[in-house]
């Protein structure tokens, strides 16, 4: 379903993006680096490889598409990864169409824009200066900003709800998985479901938007003051 302007708009200061199939199409460069280091090590994948493993940490993706679990080799196949993508592979994410241009009007309206993301930071900020939104965003957030690295999106939302002393019911997060929506929920934040990313939501729960197109972001939130 597309935003049913009949809904109230969401009461909202804060608005924190996931990445990946939210922002930016990263399945292209993402799967071509991941059948460089299957046919570099020799392993066949046991999934194929489509826009189903783009989302959860690299090590985990790794390990599913594998079947290995031995820690010195899933470092090994980051460790290309890591070579192949922070060199070029990044240049190849491509911002969903209405993405650049809802971004600049949500910041222009006033509101706080965050990005909180399983992809590494270093990437992260790679891809952000590539397509010219590092002044986008206030705060950038991936599991490996913090040190012990985080597990998941649940324990980020946590941290950055603390360390930038925002209220929850203010923030919203924005993203396109189950996974993401979950998380938001966990930390009674509000969410929107990017439904033109890689995510499934049937059976969502009620209170999730379910957002057809990045164009209507503008439009389904209301800005709160100080």
């Amino acid at each position: 379903m597309e935003w049913n302007e009949a809904v109230p708009p969401i009461p909202c200061k804060y608005l924190i993006f996931d990445l990946d199939g939210t922002l930016i199409d990263s399945a292209p460069s993402i799967l071509s680096c991941f059948s460089k280091v299957l046919k570099e090590t020799g392993v066949s994948p046991r999934e194929p490889l489509d826009e189903r493993l783009i989302g959860p940490p690299l090590a985990q993706t790794l390990q599913n598409l594998t079947g290995i679990h031995d820690e010195a080799v899933i470092a090994a196949m980051i460790g290309l990864f890591k070579q192949y993508y922070d060199t070029e592979g990044y240049r190849d994410s491509l911002p969903y169409a209405g993405v650049a241009e809802a971004l600049a009007e949500l910041k222009a309206t006033g509101y706080e824009l965050a990005l909180a993301t399983n992809k590494r930071i270093l990437p992260t900020r790679l891809i952000l200066g590539h397509l010219g939104w590092d002044v986008m965003f206030s705060s950038v957030w991936a599991l490996d900003s913090f040190e012990p690295r985080l597990t998941d999106k649940t324990a980020m939302l946590h941290e950055i709800l603390n360390l930038s002393g925002v209220m929850p019911e203010l923030t919203v997060y924005i993203g396109d998985k189950v996974e993401d929506g979950l998380a938001a929920q966990a930390n009674a934040m509000h969410f929107v479901a990017a439904r033109w990313g890689y995510g499934e939501f049937d059976g969502a729960p009620e209170h999730w938007q379910l957002l057809d197109s990045p164009s209507g972001l503008v439009s389904i939130f209301e800005p709160m003051g100080d």
